[in-house]
């Protein structure tokens, strides 16, 4: 828009007769009065920054009318966004943030258990890692280790045993 008189007087009439409407349609599209406040102010600086004047005051209405029912709805559409997003977050799972101290333990404790596992003769701890780690009914380690499903019970409730006498053996934090 052009900086001379006619162009200030232009902008004012544009102004005074197009912001009632756009207020209205901005409104009515955000449910919000400060945010179509400012959704009309930026419809008007890009009319104002147009190099072209519009003809008439009419296709200057409409083309308003247009640019402001955009900024209007791409407002909405990033509010649903972000909505979504923040309900996305308060449905996340709280993550414990864990001490130094507590990392440390855990990590110390982890290493006793490995080693203790790997003091345990083969059968056993094959039997128990396929259950523990794997996650293995008897029934499927019976089948992979090719035993009896009572053999892998017993071998399991011996593993655990000795693990335990060999943990206990150690200074381990348990939480």
């Amino acid at each position: 828009m052009n900086s001379d008189e006619g162009g200030a007087e232009t902008f004012e009439k544009v102004y005074q007769t197009v912001y009632p409407i756009l207020i209205r349609v901005s409104y009515h599209i955000t449910g919000d009065l400060a945010i179509a406040e400012d959704l009309c102010q930026e419809a008007f600086i890009r009319y104002y920054q147009r190099e072209t004047p519009f003809p008439s005051l009419d296709q200057a209405k409409y083309w308003l009318i247009r640019v402001v029912k955009n900024l209007a709805f791409n407002h909405e559409k990033r509010r649903g966004r972000e909505r979504r997003a923040h309900d996305r977050v308060l449905k996340e799972p709280q993550r414990e943030v864990e001490s130094g101290e507590t990392e440390v333990i855990k990590k110390e404790t982890y290493e006793i258990v490995k080693s203790a596992l790997y003091k345990l003769p083969y059968k056993l701890r094959t039997v128990l890692v396929l259950r523990e780690y794997g996650g293995l009914n008897y029934k499927e380690i019976a089948a992979i280790l090719k035993i009896t499903e009572g053999n892998v019970k017993v071998r399991v409730f011996r593993a655990r045993e000795q693990l335990s006498t060999l943990i206990d053996e150690e200074e381990v934090y348990v939480s």
